[in-house]
């Protein structure tokens, strides 16, 4: 009589429990398994299947060289398979929430699930089906809209170099328009007269500066143009 493990193992392969094919599975889903470890094949099998029995909406999708699974345009979850072990993620806060909550949520390597390196390692069948279709209904209710989306942190302001600074007190016209110039841009231009080694290195390009940003020119503005 085959182990629960051994029945949860051979479910996958882009089909159902029922072993019809998902319809949102993909051949490239299965060159990525087919290429996996023998022992991380039947992991990532398994969280196929289960990922399609929790949200048979779901679409398959290879992103950043691993299989990402996609519900109503914005990720559910991706897997990934490395040389000692798998990785299984269910993207959102409610999810780590609810994971968290329950005991089951992996402190180490990717993924919610921690390192897994065989099916056991997961919680039950039921409860992982149950865990992907509350991350699918979260979509669904417009709990979450972005496929991915994390805090803007501004940047700080560019230090200007002394030399930069004193020569453009001397300069109205280019002090205007390294004002007008945007953050990043000002950036460049302090970064490249910064980092000079040599004084005289740093006055050459001081004088340069002046003269593109007098015209409104970037750092790299023959680079724009190209």
């Amino acid at each position: 009589m085959p182990t629960a493990s051994a029945t949860r193992e051979t479910q996958g392969s882009g089909k159902t429990k029922a072993g019809t094919v998902a319809a949102g599975a993909i051949p490239a889903v299965d060159a990525y398994i087919a290429k996996a470890a023998p022992f991380a094949q039947p992991v990532l099998r398994y969280l196929r299947e289960v990922v399609h029995a929790g949200a048979p909406e779901v679409v398959e999708a290879i992103k950043w060289s691993r299989p990402f699974f996609v519900y109503r345009g914005v990720i559910l979850g991706n897997m990934s398979a490395f040389k000692q072990h798998c990785s299984f993620g269910l993207w959102g806060q409610q999810a780590a929430a609810t994971l968290r909550a329950d005991g089951v949520a992996g402190s180490e390597g990717m993924g919610s699930f921690g390192k897994i390196g065989c099916v056991d390692d997961l919680p039950p069948r039921a409860a992982m089906v149950k865990y992907v279709r509350a991350a699918a209904k979260a979509i669904a209710e417009g709990e979450r809209t972005v496929a991915w989306s994390r805090p803007r942190v501004a940047k700080a302001e560019a230090e200007v170099p002394e030399a930069l600074a004193v020569a453009l007190k001397r300069d109205a016209a280019a002090a205007r328009g390294f004002a007008a110039l945007t953050p990043s841009c000002r950036r460049e231009y302090c970064a490249w007269i910064g980092e000079a080694k040599r004084a005289e290195t740093q006055q050459r390009r001081v004088a340069t500066a002046l003269e593109w940003i007098a015209a409104g020119k970037g750092r790299n503005w023959k680079y724009e143009q190209a």
